[in-house]
């Protein structure tokens, strides 16, 4: 177990070299979607048309934020539960995603596709958001604005805290 610093964008060879149980903290750009845009991103596809955000070597984080307090960038900020996008996940990971960040189990055909295509899936801590959100320094929506807080955010984030829950070798701490 590992304490790491890793900068984004998460490339394939970044994803190499990190293991389940490894404590990370995340600098850089991530994108944020739950089911509703995951939903609509997967259709656009389906209908041959492009998505809102080059998908290559990026993480999402499953996320949606409450409001903005005045002053802040963004509301609470915790995780939302995975295998909500488990259907969803294989396509993006066939398309470059390299990183996922929720709470809980993933299904095998999503951590065979991660094992395929070297992606990892971070744990952040659910019930945290609050704490989480202090790591994002900006947030700005890039598609689905109707979605509301499930819109797809751009979030900057400083050190922003997780744990390698399953990697691109097949491990799984939730199997350990």
């Amino acid at each position: 177990m590992k304490k790491i610093h890793l900068e984004l964008p998460l490339t394939k060879d970044k994803v190499q070299e990190l293991t389940a149980g490894d404590y990370v903290y995340l600098t850089g750009v991530m994108y944020s979607a739950r089911d509703a845009a995951h939903k609509r991103m997967t259709e656009a596809l389906a209908d041959g048309k492009d998505l809102p955000m080059d998908i290559k070597d990026q993480t999402i984080y499953y996320l949606g934020p409450s409001p903005a307090r005045p002053g802040q960038v963004i509301g609470s900020a915790g995780p939302t539960t995975a295998g909500r996008m488990d259907r969803y996940t294989p396509t993006l990971l066939d398309l470059g995603l390299t990183g996922m960040i929720g709470k809980g189990r993933r299904t095998q055909a999503v951590k065979d596709s991660m094992k395929k295509n070297h992606a990892v899936y971070f744990a952040a801590v659910g019930g945290a958001g609050a704490l989480l959100s202090k790591c994002i320094t900006k947030a700005d929506i890039v598609a689905y604005e109707d979605l509301g807080t499930e819109a797809v955010y751009r979030l900057e984030v400083k050190d922003f805290p997780c744990v390698v829950v399953a990697d691109d070798k097949g491990n799984d701490l939730y199997e350990r």
